[in-house]
């Protein structure tokens, strides 16, 4: 008898965007409770600006370290392993982050955190690639993705109806935290991925990281695969984050807030999410599908330098469509994955979304601060979108094409 193919729907594409949920969640959860977290620390203004960006660079430093172990372990122990151990880890974490009284607390409560975070999403999207038939691999991604950046959203409601005053943030953590453990008990029904196990037992090299570098072609495959996000962190790290900043020098006729900004955009980034896996199937083409949000960023952005004497809606609704054209973090993570063999394909799912999440700190905020001393604020702006885009691009026109791409095989290391 002929088996039957997973349903778009079956326990492992809901568990996995449930994930991701929980996971986005916590990880913007800082970004959106920062003031009133670090004030009841006691910290001034001025120390609320300067330590909430070391706490958040601790963050990412979590995530990092976090991508790579997550990644390896996922290839010599199991998908569902991973799964497992890094929500416990980040669900802790959150629990821990209610608890702080000191700076140094809350930076160590941060990177436990981030170091949980780094495995959900790499873990969650290797498992439903292999469970998946590959004519809908990308629809179950991408709602995967779609359905877990929501999760954006909910943290945006959830410290406006608990972390505005006195110690109500701490209750925004411990609602993550939560939220994480229920969802172990949702995973207990989920099974590992057949390609995984019939891979598991031989002696095949697991989780090699460093042979992703140890050989040309394979070291272009993974640096193109995380360059190509750069434009959304682009837009979200620079021109979202730093929309009051560029509202104000183009003269918007009131304050543009950012949080609303993140907020609203992150909405658009999950349809767009989801929409993107569709299109892709309609397109029968993973590149087709990333050249049209390219473009409807590239548009947005456009429109988001000619904002001069334009209300703050009119902003936001820019942001609306900034977040659309990023719509695109599953797709870019599910064509990682799908370059590379069972044998290392976790490892690459893993650690390319943190990589392109560090790109912030190592290459998108460092290229915008080296232009504002000669260019200005505004000019820094459109310049450092300028290079982004062509990087990204360039990356893009050497990617391989690879929907419908068969996954069960083996990468020689």
């Amino acid at each position: 008898m002929e088996k039957k193919a997973p349903s778009l729907f079956n326990l492992a594409v809901i568990v996995g965007a449930l994930g991701y949920f929980v996971d986005v969640y916590d990880l913007l959860l800082f970004s959106i409770i920062r003031i009133p977290s670090l004030k009841g620390l006691g910290l001034s203004a001025a120390d609320i600006d300067s330590k909430g960006g070391d706490i958040l660079n601790i963050q990412m430093l979590g995530l990092l370290i976090g991508g790579i172990i997550w990644g390896i372990l996922g290839d010599k122990r199991g998908r569902l392993k991973v799964l497992f151990a890094s929500i416990i880890l980040y669900s802790l974490g959150s629990i821990a982050n209610g608890f702080v009284h000191t700076l140094g607390q809350y930076e160590a409560a941060r990177f436990i955190t981030g170091l949980g975070l780094a495995g959900e999403l790499g873990a969650g999207i290797t498992l439903v690639s292999e469970i998946m038939p590959k004519e809908r691999r990308g629809i179950a991604t991408s709602l995967v993705a779609g359905i877990g950046l929501s999760g954006a959203v909910f943290a945006y409601f959830i410290k406006a109806q608990f972390g505005v005053g006195g110690d109500g943030w701490r209750t925004c953590y411990f609602i993550g935290g939560g939220l994480g453990f229920l969802l172990l008990l949702l995973r207990i029904g989920v099974l590992e991925s057949g390609m995984y196990k019939s891979m598991h037992d031989t002696k095949v090299s697991k989780g090699n990281f460093l042979a992703l570098f140890t050989n040309g072609q394979r070291f272009k495959k993974y640096i193109t695969a995380i360059l190509i996000a750069l434009p959304n962190w682009y837009v979200i790290g620079i021109l979202i984050t730093f929309s009051n900043k560029f509202g104000s020098i183009m003269k918007v006729t009131g304050p543009v807030d950012p949080g609303y900004g993140i907020m609203v955009s992150y909405a658009a980034i999950s349809i767009g999410d989801v929409a993107i896996g569709f299109i892709s199937q309609w397109f029968k083409s993973r590149k087709k599908s990333l050249w049209l949000f390219n473009a409807i960023t590239i548009v947005s952005v456009i429109a988001f330098f000619n904002m001069q004497g334009q209300s703050p809606t009119a902003v936001y609704w820019v942001c609306v469509f900034l977040g659309l054209g990023t719509g695109f973090w599953a797709m870019f993570v599910t064509m990682a994955a799908e370059q590379f063999g069972t044998n290392i394909r976790a490892t690459v799912a893993t650690t390319v979304p943190n990589m392109a999440r560090g790109s912030l700190a190592v290459i998108v905020s460092p290229l915008f601060k080296a232009l504002l001393p000669s260019q200005g604020y505004f000019n820094a702006g459109w310049i450092t979108g300028i290079i982004v885009f062509a990087i990204s691009s360039i990356c893009l026109a050497i990617t391989p094409e690879t929907f419908g791409k068969d996954l069960n095989y083996i990468e020689p290391l």
